[in-house]
C-alpha cells in the first residue's frame, strides 16, 4: 500500500526544478528548425518530381508558415501576461496569401498551401517523437 501522505507529481505538473519558459523556448526552437528541415527536404522533392516553378511555389508556402509559426509562438508567450487571447494576425497572413496566390499568375494555390501546411508536419512529428521516446529520454 501507498502512503496517502505522499505526493506523486502529475505528469501534466512541470518538476520543480525545471523552467517553464525555458522549456517553452526549447520546444519553440524544436519546432522551428523541424519545421525549416521538413521544407528544405520537401523543396528538393517536389523540385525533382515536379518543377522548379512548383517547388519555388511550395517555398513560398513554407516560408509564410515559418513565419506564422513564429508569429502564433509569440502570441503563446504573451499569453500569460494579461493577454487573453491569441490575436487574428496569423489569419490575416494566410488569408493574404491564399489571395496573392489566387491572384498572381506564376502562382498555383495548392502547392502554396501544402508549403504553409509543413509546420504542422513539424508539429505531428514531435508528437510522435515524444510518444514513442523511451522513460527518461523526453525531449530536454
Amino acid at each position: 500500500m501507498s502512503d496517502p501522505s505522499i505526493e506523486t507529481p502529475s505528469p501534466i505538473d512541470p518538476a520543480p526544478d525545471r523552467d517553464p519558459m525555458r522549456d517553452y523556448y526549447q520546444l519553440r526552437n524544436t519546432l522551428l528548425i523541424t519545421t525549416l528541415a521538413i521544407s528544405g527536404g520537401l523543396f528538393l522533392a517536389v523540385w525533382a518530381f515536379y518543377s522548379l516553378n512548383t517547388a519555388l511555389n511550395y517555398l513560398l508556402g513554407a516560408l509564410v508558415g515559418l513565419v506564422y509559426l513564429n508569429l502564433l509562438a509569440g502570441e503563446v508567450e504573451k499569453l500569460g501576461a494579461g493577454k487573453r487571447q491569441v490575436s487574428k494576425k496569423g489569419l490575416a497572413l494566410f488569408a493574404g496569401l491564399i489571395i496573392l496566390a489566387s491572384r498572381w499568375q506564376e502562382l498555383h494555390i495548392v502547392p502554396v498551401f501544402l508549403g504553409f501546411l509543413t509546420y504542422k508536419a513539424a508539429i505531428i512529428v514531435y508528437t510522435l517523437q515524444s510518444v514513442f521516446a523511451p522513460p527518461g529520454k523526453t525531449n530536454e
